[in-house]
């Protein structure tokens, strides 16, 4: 058996995954992550545990191949095993389209801040840029305005939040049922109607949709730059089921876009560094 490791080490958790060569076939071997501050202690423990767990001998691996902000921490091999080091944008790309199965997208990794990502299978990946906004300010501002340590206590009080109490939306500034062709519930501006008897929940609600919704029409922008509709959502961000449903809102705005948020979403940018392999 020959299998190629991909290792994304990053800046708060670190992704695995294989990929075993059968029958001139590439399979893919179930990912895993594992959290660790030091990226040496993150890289050598995250290969001792998936290859532990998946029974892979240290001379089944052709190759490992990593990507991330952490990777330029390891200076050596791993184990042994010849390391390989690709761009963490190119590993975004293709891997958004091996999980989406399209042939051109704008792929959108939501980690602790967001890139935004033009891939096409020729094996075009133009890095557009991105936004500072992402699960890290969910984190940060969470703990600032309601104590929230962590993102299970956020989603938590986010469930019994109410967004009237805390947006503007279109309906609240017009007397008609919406204006110009945006329906009453859209935002006009978030925390923009904050109200004395917003609770702990609507503020997490509120942060939650802040989030989301600046996300959601950065990668709208970017898809008009690059014309395509087909919007393909990666990363950490995209377990929340706040996730699914605020982007289902987004394809049905008029928008001529269609965000996606496929299987193993949060560990695109790994499958991809393990398709990269040279």
């Amino acid at each position: 058996m020959s299998v190629i490791i991909g290792i994304d080490v990053g800046g708060s958790t670190t992704k695995i995954v294989g990929f075993k060569n059968e029958g001139g076939e590439r399979k893919l071997i179930t990912p895993q992550f594992i959290r660790a501050n030091d990226p040496l202690t993150a890289a050598y423990g995250a290969l001792g545990k998936f290859t532990d767990e998946n029974d892979i001998q240290i001379s089944d691996i052709e190759k490992v191949v990593m990507t991330g902000v952490g990777s330029s921490y390891v200076k050596r091999d791993l184990y042994g095993i010849e390391c390989e080091r690709v761009p963490e944008f190119s590993c975004i790309g293709r891997g958004g389209l091996y999980l989406s199965g399209l042939d051109s997208a704008l792929v959108v990794s939501m980690g602790t801040g967001t890139a935004l990502v033009h891939a096409e299978r020729t094996g075009r990946n133009d890095y557009l840029g991105g936004t500072g906004v992402g699960g890290g300010t969910l984190v940060g501002l969470s703990k600032l305005l309601v104590g929230a340590e962590g993102i299970e206590h956020i989603v938590e009080y986010a469930e019994e939040g109410e967004l009237a109490n805390i947006d503007l939306r279109i309906k609240d500034i017009t007397a008609k049922s919406s204006l110009e062709g945006l329906a009453g519930d859209m935002t006009a501006a978030n925390f923009g109607n904050v109200s004395d008897v917003a609770t702990k929940s609507d503020i997490a609600l509120g942060v939650m949709n802040m989030v989301y919704e600046a996300i959601g029409m950065v990668s709208i922008f970017a898809s008009r730059h690059c014309g395509v509709s087909d919007i393909v959502l990666t990363g950490n961000l995209t377990r929340l089921g706040f996730a699914e449903r605020k982007f289902r809102e987004f394809n049905g705005m008029g928008y001529g876009v269609n965000f996606r948020i496929p299987k193993l979403a949060q560990y695109a940018t790994v499958i991809g560094c393990a398709l990269n392999a040279k």
